[in-house]
């Protein structure tokens, strides 16, 4: 089966505070999208990556691009202004049967066994959305206060959000919706139910300076 991942990384990282999108922050001497692509192709010698980044950017992404891998295994299309047509314009790259990996580019510490749990789950079920479980109280905002949750009920999300092309593709015809917050929603909304694997708690989002502190922490280890 064809695999592709869309490498989502169209976001200008306001929330990060810095000069240059936190995707081209340099960690351990290397931008933090080389550690997400470099995952990728390590887990599959014939995965096919599409790189999703902001339109003013694609210059710095292709820099990397030549710097350290095979061109030849990586495309690049620009983002939207949300992340379900960034998503969209990866999407459209695609024509054939794939298993298709929809991937943050700032969840840099992600493990090529966590790519391949993805990939059996989809496909066997025709989708795989990596989860762990909440290590907090979770409270629910109500109409006129809040409430507890049981936390052994709430499962936080993670990617790649992985699906079989028959699914995601068709999927992302439909139009856009704000309570599309990723991938899974969007199959949802199709009409479609998704399977859950077990993520890895290192698994992180780079979305604030502290996150940064964290996966510099983690890749010196490695």
């Amino acid at each position: 089966m064809r695999k592709y991942a869309v490498i989502v990384a169209g976001g200008t990282g306001k929330r990060m505070g810095g000069t240059i999108p936190k995707q081209f922050m340099i960690v351990k001497d290397r931008p933090v999208l080389y550690y997400t692509l470099r995952a990728f192709l390590d887990a599959y010698e014939d995965i096919y990556l599409i790189l999703v980044l902001p339109v003013d950017h694609t210059n710095m992404g292709q820099e990397i691009i030549d710097a350290y891998f095979d061109k030849d295994k990586i495309r690049i299309t620009a983002g939207g202004d949300t992340r379900f047509q960034s998503v969209k314009n990866g999407l459209s790259l695609i024509d054939e049967e794939s298993i298709i990996f929809v991937h943050d580019g700032v969840r840099c510490l992600i493990t090529p066994s966590l790519i391949k749990r993805c990939y059996a789950s989809a496909l066997e079920t025709g989708s795989a959305i990596p989860v762990i479980p909440s290590k907090d109280s979770v409270r629910v905002l109500i109409e006129d206060g809040n409430e507890a949750m049981d936390r052994n009920k709430v499962m936080l999300v993670q990617t790649p959000q992985t699906f079989h092309s028959k699914i995601l593709l068709p999927a992302y015809q439909i139009d856009y919706k704000d309570r599309f917050t990723d991938e899974a929603s969007v199959v949802e909304a199709f009409g479609l139910k998704v399977s859950l694997v077990e993520g890895e708690i290192t698994n992180i989002k780079i979305t604030t300076p502290v996150d940064l502190l964290v996966a510099t922490e983690l890749l010196g280890r490695n």
